[in-house]
């Protein structure tokens, strides 16, 4: 009896554990766009690992709906994200470009309707497999904004 006992107070110990506790979370940062044509800034945590991704419909793709995520693989890839917008706005001229290893970011200046004089500064991100996103300065700025306080 006391044989099984024991052995019954071991096998806990002994056994694989029927479950884990994992902590996953996804926070969205900034939502710059919603509805057709969303554009979103997130925070993916896996356990102990921390992720940003920004999330966009493919422009390239206009008959179907096909998202994309450009992913920041630590704070530190996101804060050369920001720094790209920032020099670019600051700095940047009509179609320059800058090269990243898994992206490049071009900025663009159009013609306002309202006022032939003026000009919207667009930035345009083409990932290396692919898809293709564009915002305005207002929205570059929000993201500008958000990355700065983490």
């Amino acid at each position: 009896m006391k044989k099984l006992l024991v052995l019954a107070f071991f096998i806990p110990f002994l056994s694989k554990a029927q479950f884990t506790i994992s902590n996953n979370s996804t926070t969205s940062l900034v939502e710059l766009r919603a509805g057709t044509w969303p554009l979103d800034l997130q925070r993916i945590i896996k356990n102990t690992d921390t992720c940003y991704v920004l999330e966009f419909r493919d422009q390239q793709v206009t008959t179907d709906v096909n998202m994309a995520t450009l992913r920041f693989g630590d704070i530190g890839q996101l804060r050369w994200f920001e720094k790209g917008l920032t020099t670019l706005k600051s700095t940047g001229s009509n179609g320059e470009t800058l090269n990243y290893k898994a992206y490049t970011l071009k900025r663009v200046d159009v013609k306002s309707d309202k006022d032939p004089k003026k000009s919207v500064i667009w930035y345009l991100v083409t990932t290396n497999d692919g898809p293709v996103t564009n915002f305005q300065q207002s929205e570059a700025d929000k993201m500008i904004a958000a990355i700065k306080t983490l």
